[in-house]
């Protein structure tokens, strides 16, 4: 029920900038559920320029930094689909653990954080490889997860358990268990503090 749910909820879409920041030419990539695809959406144009084929279910997209890579979790194949922004084509297909359904890119691209519903738990994927280096179990139905903007902590909200793991992506391991409300299943922005303000928000929402 919960799964069906947020499927409804999660027709993902993140913008992708290409090129310089100053040429502001943006995508947004959506994963469609139903048709086992992502569409690319031209935001300057609001039109469909390019629709690639990934796995079974694709659900949770992320986008590397540098804008090059789009990761796709396919919750009924059991994989990431790697995307090149720069042709629109599948570079790698890398299996994870059962239904993955949340993604997200560390703030320097080097490491994927993929959390798997039915295996309770999170697939560490080297993005210079785009192989799975490291598992980490959490908590019961893992879905949203979230890295901070120094890329010290991984946040993983655990939907069975009511609570969020914290992992330290320097061991990759569980350092704590925050209980929260009933049904965890998203994360906002982490918030700058004012004196901060213009540099770069990392974040992941989930849901």
């Amino acid at each position: 029920m919960k799964l069906r749910l947020c499927r409804l909820l999660a027709i993902a879409a993140f913008v992708c900038f290409l090129g310089s920041i100053q040429t502001l030419a943006q995508n947004a990539y959506v994963t469609n559920d139903g048709s086992g695809d992502v569409s690319v959406i031209d935001t300057a144009t609001n039109t469909v320029t390019a629709t690639i084929t990934v796995g079974t279910a694709p659900f949770a997209v992320a986008v590397s930094p540098d804008g090059g890579t789009v990761y796709v979790a396919n919750i009924d194949s059991d994989n990431v689909s790697a995307i090149a922004t720069a042709t629109n084509k599948v570079i790698a297909t890398i299996t994870v653990g059962s239904s993955p359904e949340g993604v997200a890119v560390s703030p320097d691209g080097s490491t994927v954080y993929v959390a798997n519903q039915h295996s309770n738990n999170v697939s560490v994927i080297d993005t210079a490889t785009n192989r799975v280096t490291a598992t980490i179990p959490v908590g019961s139905e893992p879905g949203g997860v979230a890295v901070t903007r120094d890329g010290r902590t991984v946040y993983v909200a655990n939907f069975l358990s009511n609570n969020v793991s914290v992992i330290a992506t320097a061991t990759n391991r569980v350092t704590a268990a925050i209980t929260v409300g009933r049904g965890p299943v998203a994360f906002g922005v982490f918030i700058i503090r004012p004196s901060f303000a213009g540099t770069q928000v990392s974040s992941n929402c989930h849901g």
